[in-house]
């Protein structure tokens, strides 16, 4: 009898085969993340239809369509390894050159509420918002070669210098807001790269001594020739109006005021959803975007308020977690100039709300309407995910 063929036994993968895959996909998706990531931009969706519903110039399509955009940005930037870049600090300071001095372009660039700050190409972009992904790399990138340890006086002049290009940059348009992104970004870069703190301190007077001078410079200007040359007067009005409220009420201090009415209108329960007052009679000025904390406390009051600084919070401290195991000082500096951006950005905007804080029109992160500046956010989460990714890669190998 002919003997039958021998059929092969099926192996069933080994335990630390399958755990091992299981680590990888982990390592690709950071649950938590993305659970509060998808919270708080359905927040934002949801505040941000409230307060455009009633207007005729904002379009909630058009911030669908950001974010549609900024998920597939989001996505690609998270499987890019974040690893290759930090070799290119010329190759990022010309790009920030490039694309926050675009608006003056005489055939594409646009002015507009004082400021030339954005570029018409089909659309109207604004590439100073742009510019802060590149900011982010590029002060990551200079402090990341030192290590972790600047002490060198010139070396520490020379990379401040390289930091300070896009804000020289940015005050042509002027947009002072914007530059004040930036120059928040480098001191964390600065001060989690590992700069000396009596440089910082150095730095930080030098800051406020010039500061003075533009105002006292300005003053003389003024005299000679009539008007203000350094500081537009709109910027000297938001600084009149934080030390005194009562200043320039049917300007910048009607806005505070009628910001603060609103804030102060929402209670603890708020007025209701699509409810709110202030922005919907048009009292409120600019609520889907500088005051778009107004609109949240208005209709949801403190307890809406409340669920939007646990929603922040919980990203933060996720994003200290990504920063903190991270392998190497540029990721560690990347997920870090995000999350300082982030949170100046927040303490500004809810800050200036509340009169707590000079009015500078910066944007409440995920919250603010604005396609450029949600597109940006969403590529700055796909930045920490890459970092968090692309650090947790040899799970898989560790078993």
């Amino acid at each position: 009898m002919a003997a039958l063929p021998q059929i092969d036994t099926i192996k069933t993968p080994d335990a630390a085969v399958v755990q091992a895959a299981r680590n990888a996909r982990r390592a690709r998706f950071n649950v938590p993340f993305v659970v509060i990531v998808a919270l708080l931009v359905s927040y934002g969706l949801l505040i941000v239809y409230s307060a455009v519903r009633v207007d005729a110039d904002y379009s909630f399509t058009r911030q669908l369509a950001g974010v549609a955009i900024g998920l597939v940005a989001m996505l690609l930037v998270w499987r890019f390894d974040y690893r290759k870049l930090s070799d290119f600090v010329t190759l990022f300071l010309i790009i920030n050159v490039v694309l926050i001095l675009s608006p003056h372009l005489p055939v594409i660039g646009v002015e507009a509420k004082g400021a030339q700050s954005w570029i018409k190409i089909g659309m109207q972009i604004q590439p100073g918002e742009f510019a802060k992904v590149t900011v982010v790399l590029l002060d990551a990138a200079v402090m990341a070669r030192y290590g972790g340890h600047l002490n060198d006086p010139r070396e520490y002049c020379r990379a401040l210098g390289i930091m300070l290009v896009p804000f020289a940059c940015i005050m042509t348009q002027p947009d002072l807001g914007t530059g004040l992104v930036y120059l928040f970004i480098a001191a964390v870069a600065l001060v989690m790269g590992g700069a000396r703190p009596k440089y910082l301190l150095i730095t930080l007077a030098a800051f406020v001594a010039a500061v003075a001078l533009v105002f006292a410079v300005d003053e003389v200007i003024k005299a000679q020739t009539g008007e203000y040359k350094l500081l537009q007067q709109y910027q000297r009005n938001r600084l009149l109006v934080f030390i005194n409220d009562d200043f320039d009420p049917t300007g910048e201090g009607y806005n505070l005021n009628q910001a603060k009415i609103a804030i102060g209108s929402g209670g603890l329960f708020g007025q209701g959803l699509f409810k709110g007052t202030q922005h919907a009679l048009g009292i409120l000025p600019e609520a889907p975007t500088d005051f778009i904390f107004c609109v949240l406390a208005e209709e949801l009051g403190f307890v809406g308020v409340v669920v939007l600084l646990a929603l922040y919070a919980a990203l933060i401290l996720i994003c200290f977690n990504i920063a903190r195991s991270s392998n190497d000082l540029f990721g560690m500096l990347i997920v870090m100039c995000v999350v300082g951006m982030w949170l100046f950005q927040i303490l500004e905007n809810i800050g200036m709300d509340c009169g707590l804080m000079p009015i500078t029109g910066i944007p409440l992160p995920f919250m603010s309407y604005g396609s450029s500046f949600m597109v940006v956010n969403f590529i700055m989460l796909g930045m920490i995910g890459s970092v968090w990714s692309h650090n947790n890669a040899s799970l898989g190998k560790r078993g």
